[in-house]
């Protein structure tokens, strides 16, 4: 008979897990596939140290030779970060094929949810969502983020959606699929790197503790996941002139290269670092701190 490798968790978490105290998930997608090598695994380290000072054990996830790591030790997320590392890129879908084949790969917010989960971990910190792209209604490009939540448990943390989705139809599979959008201090939904994107949020928090009093009360009544959205910080967002000329400009490289699918975010990532000098990056980074420190504060409230 044929067996498939269960959960690997590293001693940590379990231990975390089983006293009940708080655990945050992370994924590693962004490390292997978001940002450059060197500094990829300066943000592991400066994630992982975020959770902690927050008062929660982080998780960072990973499949590697077909076994699904959750809280990856220190050699395992230098094997992520280091250049050529190869790793697949793996949503949801893609667990079955990988685990069974043995292959390696870093997780996306769809497969990091849904990870966690199984692992007992109820909430992820990341940087932004996937969501409808558009055009979706003569290509069906829609991200399977938005289908996992709204069957995962799982609190989402993030800055909203990047600004070359189509933010209104996102928002409206996130209500169809029974998932609380909450802002977090605003009544705007960020758009990543910019803290508005011109759509309101249904619901405002304004505290870890009322965030977590929501995720609580949600569980009574659904299976389905919570957004959290979390602003890019104020110091760090992206003038908006700058965002919407870069923004002009890739939507343009995609055109003319005729990028589609799971390769339009990368793509377009890669322009806005490039052409930005770097200024992207830098949001990146710190929106994702800022957004696994939320996570974490959330994980600690839902431990009291």
């Amino acid at each position: 008979m044929i067996t498939t490798p269960p959960l690997s968790l590293s001693a940590e978490v379990s231990d975390a897990l089983h006293g009940g105290h708080p655990v945050v998930a992370l994924e590693s997608t962004l490390l292997s596939h978001g940002l450059p090598p060197g500094r990829n695994l300066e943000v592991a380290h400066r994630l992982e140290r975020a959770v902690r000072d927050a008062g929660a054990v982080p998780a960072t996830i990973a499949v590697l030779d077909g076994r699904p790591v959750i809280g990856l030790s220190p050699a395992e997320l230098e094997r992520v970060c280091a250049p050529g590392a190869g790793l697949d890129k793996l949503s949801l879908r893609d667990l079955g094929p990988a685990v069974g084949l043995g292959r390696s790969g870093a997780t996306t917010v769809a497969s990091t949810s849904a990870l966690a989960a199984a692992a007992g971990i109820g909430v992820f910190g990341t940087g932004g969502l996937g969501g409808v792209h558009l055009g979706a209604e003569t290509s069906w490009d829609v991200s399977a983020d938005l289908g996992v939540l709204g069957k995962v448990a799982t609190v989402v943390v993030c800055s909203g959606v990047k600004s070359v989705l189509d933010i209104a139809a996102t928002l409206e599979v996130l209500e169809t699929n029974s998932v609380p959008v909450l802002g977090f201090r605003t009544d705007d939904f960020p758009a990543f790197y910019l803290r508005s994107s011109g759509f309101p949020v249904p619901w405002r928090v304004d505290t870890a503790a009322q965030a977590a009093g929501v995720v609580r009360a949600h569980r009574r009544f659904a299976d389905s996941g919570v957004l959290l959205a979390n602003p890019v910080p104020v110091e760090s967002e992206m003038d908006k002139e700058v965002h919407d000329r870069l923004l002009a400009d890739g939507l343009e490289l995609l055109r003319a290269n005729d990028v589609h699918g799971s390769d339009v975010t990368p793509v377009l990532l890669e322009h806005f670092h490039t052409a930005s000098g770097g200024l992207s990056l830098d949001a990146n980074e710190e929106l994702v701190a800022a957004n696994v420190r939320l996570a974490a504060e959330v994980a600690v409230e839902l431990a009291r």
